[in-house]
């Protein structure tokens, strides 16, 4: 399954494909517009997971997409 990781730099929000200096795509939006656009460009490349990182650094949480990909059966 393919990573993605959603950043916050340069007051845009960056997808980038896990270990890759580029983004794939940068998203001029706010924090839900972007995880709604990530979701869409991960869907069109077939699905992977989307790491979402707070705005002033860390972890916030994961999802897969799409969401029949999941490797875990909870339904939470």
């Amino acid at each position: 399954m393919k990573n993605y990781h959603l950043v916050h730099e340069d007051d845009k929000y960056k997808l980038k494909k896990e270990n890759a200096e580029r983004a794939s795509k940068v998203i001029d939006a706010n924090k839900v517009d972007a995880i709604k656009q990530s979701r869409d460009f991960i869907e069109s490349q077939g699905g992977g997971s989307l790491r979402i990182h707070k705005n002033k650094g860390g972890f916030q949480e994961e999802r897969t997409y799409p969401k029949s990909i999941d490797p875990k059966k909870s339904k939470g």
